[in-house]
């Protein structure tokens, strides 16, 4: 029994182990892709005016999957002002019947940039958000492992009886 669960145990900190990496390693590359794009959310006044919930990113930089969902948040408030709501496939579709409609290909052109990016962003966001659960698995496996050996160490040796002659 006492062989099992240090097996049991040794299995669970190899395992922690790899899920920990895997975790930074998806938030640190998060964290540098974002980083590397220099994205910041504008200044306070501009962002109550726009959005009043994503207020208090005001000045700061897109760096990590929280800060990437609200960027794109943002630029879902903004794109609800070109034309009157619609999606880049709305548009898209009217502009493919009206290929001389100048005001439908710059909104299209418009949306689809900007959908783009939310659509990046959202993708930041969810590896963002895959490698903060793979961390709390990993300090999950972590102290599944610990308590495998602590039985272990703690399980007092039975003695076997001496034998009679």
């Amino acid at each position: 029994m006492k062989k099992s669960l240090l097996a049991i145990g040794v299995l669970l900190a190899v395992a922690a182990g790899l899920v920990l990496w895997g975790s930074k390693f998806a938030i640190g590359m998060v964290h540098d892709q974002l980083s590397a794009q220099k994205i910041s959310f504008p200044d306070k006044t501009t962002l109550e005016a726009d959005n009043p919930a994503l207020a208090k990113y005001a000045d700061q930089k897109v760096d990590n999957g929280e800060k990437a969902k609200a960027y794109s948040d943002y630029i879902a408030g903004h794109l609800q002002k070109v034309a009157n709501g619609q999606t880049y496939s709305e548009v898209s579709e009217a502009y493919l019947k009206d290929r001389t409609n100048q005001t439908l290909g710059t909104e299209r052109q418009t949306l689809f940039m900007g959908e783009t990016l939310r659509g990046l962003l959202l993708n930041a966001w969810g590896w963002g958000l895959i490698g903060t659960i793979a961390l709390y698995a990993a300090v999950a496996l972590f102290a599944a492992a610990a308590a495998a050996v602590g039985v272990v160490v703690i399980t007092p040796v039975k003695k076997k009886p001496a034998k009679r002659k």
